[in-house]
């Protein structure tokens, strides 16, 4: 994708950057990256991404934008009630970068529709709560070898895993092998706002450092974040030989 000075002007402060340049603004351009879930994690997620240049993004999510969520979904205002969240993320991303092709996809992500969503994106970004959802955008990122890039909130923690399914890889079901009794999201424990968008922004600068193939060792792990104790750790996800996914 060619650069014309109005490009080059806009991201200026990222082409000088050594293990940027030109070269790597055009990967970031003509990237494909699905974002699954504009909440907390997504709104942050798909802002960056955006102003960073990648100019093909998918948005996945069926809710609606309610009062509850304005407190760290940043991307939405007052006047964005009661309307869907991926036609309204559409909508202020195109003011930010008009040169984005944005596709929405209105729908919960489910066994009978998620190829055809996912097909056609090389990172997939994961920002759902609940588990049913997370193993199944696992298993197939797996079976197909997309890269899966994964956060989760609660409470004043995050997680964030990267799993590289074009290599050998362990993931999420390596991680948790079975699905907790319990859901552990926003709804049921809260969330300290800033998390989301920490969060939100580690999330961004992992898929753009896949893009850009810039060397990273948050593949095949786990970043645990505390915001109360400002802390991250960072723990390997071991390939489980009983994993269910039969990871090779």
């Amino acid at each position: 994708m060619p650069l014309n000075f109005h490009d080059f002007k806009r991201f200026e402060k990222q082409i000088i950057l050594k293990k940027i340049g030109i070269k790597g603004q055009k990967e970031i351009a003509k990237a494909k990256v699905l974002i699954i879930g504009l909440g907390g994690l997504g709104c942050p997620l798909l802002t960056y991404l955006a102003s960073s240049g990648v100019s093909n993004i998918g948005l996945v999510d069926h809710d609606k934008i309610e009062l509850g969520n304005l407190n760290r979904q940043i991307l939405f205002t007052a006047k964005d009630l009661d309307k869907y969240k991926v036609y309204q993320a559409k909508s202020k991303i195109k003011k930010i970068y008009k040169k984005i092709k944005i596709r929405t996809f209105k729908i919960r992500i489910e066994s009978n529709n998620i190829r055809s969503v996912l097909k056609n994106y090389d990172i997939i970004c994961d920002g759902t709560d609940n588990f049913q959802t997370r193993y199944l955008i696992n298993d197939y990122c797996k079976k197909n070898k997309k890269i899966l890039i994964s956060a989760a909130i609660s409470k004043f923690d995050g997680q964030l895993l990267k799993f590289n399914f074009k290599k050998k890889s362990a993931c999420f079901r390596c991680f948790m092998p079975e699905q907790p009794d319990t859901e552990n999201n926003c709804d049921t424990e809260g969330i300290f706002s800033p998390v989301a968008g920490i969060l939100g922004s580690l999330q961004a600068n992992e898929v753009l450092k896949t893009i850009l193939n810039l060397q990273s060792d948050l593949n095949n792990n786990i970043l645990i974040f505390n915001s109360l104790t400002m802390t991250l750790k960072k723990i390997k996800i071991l390939i489980n030989p009983k994993c269910l996914n039969k990871c090779r």
